[in-house]
Formats: structure tokens, C-alpha cells, sequence
């Protein structure tokens, strides 16, 4: 606590009354680092399941067919031109039917669309659920 005195004056000076609170800081301080210490460190884990032992080995791989869609809108099956749609659900049949195919798609770069979406759209109608389009660095600028 300190005092104003004023000089010459006869007058009671004026008591200052400020908290002092350093040490009111220091305790809080030493409060919050015992509830930080006393506190248990909460490891956040995720229980799983993992599997146990070896996994099956894989039987073998599935086929795959290249399917191209030339800039006129020529499909051709491996390298084998095909003459229209209907052709290329005859072939994804015969090969969908006897087991899971993928198919892996490469348009040229200056083909309709719409081209490229009927052989899509023909491969889901016959089940082939495994499509990957190839060669899409080809439309990269």
C-alpha cells in the first residue's frame, strides 16, 4: 500500500488502496500445473479387429479387355475392330457371363462424348463393374 503526501500541505493525505497480485498470479499458476500434472493423459486409440493369420491367396487375376474408341467412333475389342454396339454387348456378354472382366477404356482424344458414354453404358448394362479409362494423360494441358 503506498500514500500520496502532498508537499506543504496540512491536510490527511489520501490512502491508495491497490491489490497487490503478483501473488495472486503465482497461485493460480501453481494451481494450474497441479491440475495439469494430477490429470491423466487421454490417449485417444481406436480398438480394431484385425484379422488373424494369413490371407487366402488369390486364385487369379481377372481379365482384362482394352476396349479403344477411335476419333470416328470405331470401337475396337483388343485390337480388333467391331462393327456397331450391338456387337460390343455380344462380346461383354460372352465375357461377362463367365466370370468378373475389367475393362479398361481408352478414347481418343477428339471423339464425341457421347460415344465414349454409350460404351460405358453398354459395359454397366451387361454387369462389368470394374471400368477404368486409360490414357487420360492425353487430355492433360
Amino acid at each position: 500500500m503506498g500514500m500520496n503526501i502532498p508537499a506543504g500541505s496540512n491536510q490527511e493525505p489520501e490512502v491508495l488502496v491497490e491489490i497487490n497480485t503478483t501473488p495472486l498470479i503465482d497461485v493460480m499458476l501453481v494451481l494450474l500445473i497441479m491440475l495439469i500434472i494430477t490429470i491423466p493423459i487421454q490417449s485417444h486409440a481406436v480398438k480394431m479387429n484385425m484379422p488373424v493369420g494369413t490371407p487366402p491367396p488369390i486364385v487369379k487375376a481377372p481379365p482384362v479387355v482394352q476396349v479403344d474408341v477411335d476419333f470416328d467412333g470405331t470401337i475396337s475389342w483388343n485390337g480388333a475392330p467391331l462393327a456397331d454396339l450391338a456387337d460390343l454387348d455380344q462380346h461383354l456378354k460372352a465375357v461377362a457371363q463367365a466370370d468378373q472382366l475389367e475393362l479398361h477404356l481408352r478414347p481418343n482424344r477428339l471423339v464425341p462424348y457421347r460415344r465414349v458414354a454409350a460404351v460405358m453404358a453398354a459395359a454397366q448394362r451387361q454387369g462389368v463393374t470394374k471400368i477404368a479409362l486409360v490414357g487420360n494423360e492425353q487430355f492433360m494441358q
